[in-house]
């Protein structure tokens, strides 16, 4: 039996910024690494890929065993182990087949945890539409903690000796002032790997210290041994359940746009059409996306209670909008790029945050890993296949000519699609007043 002591929310709160700092160390800066490497976009698309690939995997695979086999923590502690020396190899390398390879086993290690994160963070809360935004803000915390560390990574060190500054404000100015460009800057990429594997291995231990679970049999007593992750497909029979499974497909794919373009659009100067922003400051600015998630959290529930669910996803989607809007209409403002970066705790927290909470509030008990997993194959799977399969292919051969990207069109993509899917979930998506928790199954899947 599960205590739902209000000491587990510093563990909870640790465990999930170790987590998402792991995934936030290497991704926002490997779309721009990788053709450094001589990737083609074929092979750029198969390592980006692995990560998508393997939450359609975990669906099937992994969630079922930490619903019914093992004990979630233990799972988490092997994933992490494994998963943090793969990603660490691949700062060692610079091979298609060897970087592809690890950058595969770590993501079909790593993917599942963020499904089972959720889970442990569930089974431990007593209230999760009131806990689990601020338990979840470790994880944005730990994005941001990832992304700070590099604006003196990529600092061009010699410049900075050469300057001979004078005492430690000196020295910091002279650091920020002279940031690595071209192919050394690329080159230094490589620690993020590095980063992300140390953190990776740093959770491996700490899991072991999370409160203890057990796998859950299924639900109806007497009955064979079921599939959970067969359990969880079956309740897109529901059509609200149904709906907003595609919108987040679609979501997905915007969110995934974002990702995959804007470190580019930052770096690439305004005569190449993009925003001129020097190399180390561009990992902190995407960041502030996190740091604006952090407030956002905190008033979660309480947009949940005050809007409910349709009304606060739509206000996330239409987040991605504005933001594609902005990039695509006001290319040259850098402050107004700068400052549209806060939209993403609104389309964060009010979409994805939102959806996780609404499965753990619909969906059984005891497939829950695999329900998370159900909405995770759209938004880590499926989604993330389409944006990493189509957005190198777009910015390199669709919409860049003669080394400059028409970024104007490129975002006008994402922009289009989040507005549909907005207007979507505002026609379609209507889920019953209660909740399967509240009505005894109401929304529970047929056995």
């Amino acid at each position: 039996m599960t205590s739902y002591s209000k000491s587990y929310r510093g563990p909870l709160f640790i465990m999930m910024a170790l987590e998402f700092f792991i995934w936030g160390a290497w991704l926002p800066l490997i779309f721009g690494y990788l053709p450094s490497l001589g990737f083609s976009p074929t092979q750029q698309s198969l390592i980006l890929n692995a990560f998508p690939v393997a939450s359609i995997v975990g669906m099937f695979f992994s969630n079922q065993w930490a619903d019914r086999k093992f004990a979630p923590e233990k799972f988490l502690a092997f994933s992490h182990l494994i998963g943090g020396l793969a990603i660490l190899g691949c700062g060692f390398t610079k091979e298609f087949m060897p970087f592809f390879l690890l950058m595969l086993v770590h993501c079909l290690l790593y993917v599942p945890t963020i499904s089972i994160t959720n889970s442990i963070a569930f089974a431990n809360m007593k209230d999760p539409e009131k806990e689990f935004g601020l338990v979840r803000m470790g994880g944005t915390i730990g994005w941001i903690l990832a992304a700070w560390p590099f604006t003196f990574i990529f600092v061009n060190w010699d410049a900075v000796s050469a300057a001979n500054p004078a005492g430690l404000v000196d020295w910091i100015g002279k650091a920020l002032a002279n940031p690595l460009s071209g192919d050394a800057a690329k080159a230094a990429t490589k620690w993020t790997f590095i980063v992300a594997g140390i953190a990776s291995l740093v959770l491996a231990a700490f899991s072991l210290t999370l409160p203890r679970s057990q796998p859950k049999p299924a639900a109806v007593a007497g009955a064979v041994e079921k599939l959970a992750w067969l359990e969880a497909v079956r309740l897109l029979k529901h059509p609200f359940v149904l709906v907003l499974w595609l919108v987040t497909l679609v979501d997905s794919f915007v969110h995934n746009c974002y990702f995959s373009w804007t470190g580019v659009f930052l770096g690439t100067s305004k005569a190449a059409g993009g925003v001129g922003i020097a190399s180390n400051w561009i990992a902190p600015i995407m960041s502030i996306g996190q740091v604006a998630e952090i407030a956002t959290m905190f008033v979660l529930g309480a947009t949940l209670k005050t809007l409910g669910w349709r009304t606060t996803m739509i206000i996330g989607i239409l987040g991605h909008a504005a933001r594609f809007a902005v990039y695509a209409f006001f290319p040259q403002s850098a402050g107004m790029i700068i400052l549209i970066q806060i939209l993403h705790g609104i389309c964060y927290a009010f979409f994805f945050a939102t959806v996780y909470i609404f499965v753990d509030a619909y969906f059984p008990k005891d497939i829950r890993s695999s329900a998370q997993g159900l909405f995770n194959l759209m938004i880590l799977g499926v989604g993330a296949l389409l944006a990493f399969s189509i957005c190198p292919w777009l910015i390199q051969n669709v919409y860049t000519v003669n080394a400059v990207t028409n970024f104007k069109g490129l975002f006008m993509v994402p922009l289009a699609a989040a507005s549909v899917a907005a207007i979507a979930l505002a026609l379609f998506f209507h889920p019953p007043k209660t909740t399967a928790a509240a009505a005894g199954g109401a929304v529970s899947a047929p056995h």
